[in-house]
């Protein structure tokens, strides 16, 4: 993501984000002189024995949030609970870049992970996930490795709020709300 640093810089503060995440940042222990973000603290899950990859999250400053970690570097997963306001509930936000090729495993593995965390808070996760040929519309997946995906998007009662191909990966959320897209999408915990 090096070349693209200074385009995220101006990105973010003119929307003023309260969560942005990255997938396929590429980063490394090189990269830590120019991965801050002013106003922002961030979390980040470099890939692990091999060039590319990897999560990143950046939440504001302002609030309070703690990193998860299950200690598995196999999935390229990152999660952050945040502290909700007064009277707001605590939120999970998750990162997850997905290998096309990725083992059934390792997805199983992600899939417990989520499970368990969807279990007792409002969950917002994004990420590239690649499942391949899966009908949004129609709720449908051609081969078994997306029916399971969706199968686990819906046991954590998971919404798509994207409809359409999107290069920064689809964004599922537990809110049942609807919004105008996700590039403006802000979590009740926020308002």
């Amino acid at each position: 993501m090096g070349n693209k640093q200074e385009e995220l810089e101006a990105i973010v503060q003119q929307e003023s984000y309260d969560v942005v995440a990255i997938t396929e940042m590429w980063w490394d222990d090189s990269h830590d002189w120019s991965a801050a973000l002013d106003g922002y603290k961030l979390f980040r899950r470099d890939r692990q024995g091999r060039k590319a990859g990897g999560v990143a999250l950046y939440v504001r400053e302002c609030y309070e949030c703690q990193e998860l970690n299950d200690g598995d570097n196999r999935v390229e997963s990152l999660w952050v609970r945040i502290r909700g306001r007064v009277n707001k509930a605590d939120i999970m936000v998750g990162a997850c870049y997905r290998l096309l090729n990725q083992d059934v495993e390792v997805d199983e593995i992600f899939y417990k992970q989520l499970g368990e965390i969807s279990k007792s808070l409002a969950l917002a996760l994004v990420g590239d996930f690649k499942p391949p040929v899966i009908s949004w519309e129609h709720n449908t997946a051609e081969r078994e490795q997306s029916r399971r995906f969706l199968e686990c998007v819906g046991d954590n009662f998971l919404i798509q709020l994207v409809r359409e191909p999107n290069p920064a990966g689809p964004a599922l959320c537990k809110q049942r709300r609807t919004c105008g897209g996700c590039d403006s999408w802000r979590p009740s915990w926020a308002q």
